[in-house]
């Protein structure tokens, strides 16, 4: 059932995992929502739950107060916000959710502030599940006068808005962090069940010794429990994964912090992309 109707119109460009699920959100909370993807089949189920779908950038965001990017990369990005562009009203907000990296959210806000767009680098923390549970928390950075209508976006479509900045960027390099955790947590959990499995040791016993203890927690769970089951159904595949960790690494290049294991993650994720595994879940760093 639809809540409070909103008088603000939303675009989103890119209808994968996370960005379909940011447009159902954003309809079920009675915002006006368009949709574009390059893919045309992507977006085709939005159409059911009353998403009006566009076949190019230009219309999904003409006239729209708020257009929302979620593409896989900073090129993709630049690349559909550049076809938009004749359709995009003066003073446009653009929310930029995609991870893209250091160098490409400096380009990317460089690109709005020529173009006449109020921009905010607001990557999200979280896959699937929680995208699809309007539970994504949203790191946010942009200036502070529009921040009302895109509190009103991040309501809908999150559990959380951490405000980093008045100027966008310091989100962009944040995420890089959080990323570098995220996949120590996953390539820690996979390489351990593979080396009790190596040993002999039946690895659900390395999940029974960790329950309940200080090294306990439900992203372990949660892995740990889909790599017994041989299940990679994918809430972040391997293939965004090599391409968020590589983003890590060559952020860092130069700067004198040695990143071992983010650049270990690395080769473990080319490794299982390598060996076909580039679409499952990044859990089948197990499988590497």
């Amino acid at each position: 059932m639809t809540e409070n109707k909103s008088t603000h119109s939303v675009a989103v460009l890119g209808t994968g995992l996370i960005g379909a699920a940011v447009a159902r959100n954003l309809a079920r909370k009675g915002f006006g929502v368009r949709a574009w993807n390059r893919t045309p089949e992507k977006t085709q189920p939005l159409a059911a739950e009353g998403i009006e779908i566009s076949t190019n950038p230009a219309d999904a965001v003409r006239d729209a107060d708020v257009i929302i990017t979620v593409l896989k990369d900073g090129p993709a990005v630049n690349e559909a916000v550049a076809a938009a562009l004749p359709g995009v009203r003066k003073g446009a907000i653009w929310l930029q959710l995609s991870t893209v990296g250091n160098d490409a959210i400096d380009t990317l806000a460089a690109f709005a502030a020529e173009s006449g767009f109020v921009f905010y680098d607001a990557p999200i923390q979280g896959t699937r599940q929680p995208a699809e549970q309007g539970k994504l928390v949203i790191l946010a950075s942009g200036p502070e006068d529009q921040r009302e209508i895109v509190q009103q976006v991040f309501v809908a479509i999150g559990q959380r808005t951490l405000w980093i900045s008045d100027k966008p960027g310091a989100s962009s390099r944040l995420k890089l962090a959080l990323n570098a955790y995220v996949f120590a947590l996953t390539h820690g959990t996979a390489e351990t069940l593979a080396i009790a499995k190596a040993l002999g040791v039946d690895p659900a016993l390395v999940i029974e010794a960790i329950t309940g203890g200080p090294l306990d927690s439900g992203y372990f769970q949660g892995k740990a429990a889909a790599i017994l089951k041989g299940d990679f159904s994918t809430s972040f595949s391997v293939n965004n994964g090599l391409k968020d960790a590589r983003l890590v690494v060559n952020a860092l290049a130069g700067t004198g912090v040695h990143v071992d294991l983010a650049a270990a993650g690395l080769v473990r994720f080319q490794r299982a992309a390598d060996s076909g595994h580039g679409e499952k879940d990044i859990a089948a760093s197990f499988l590497a």
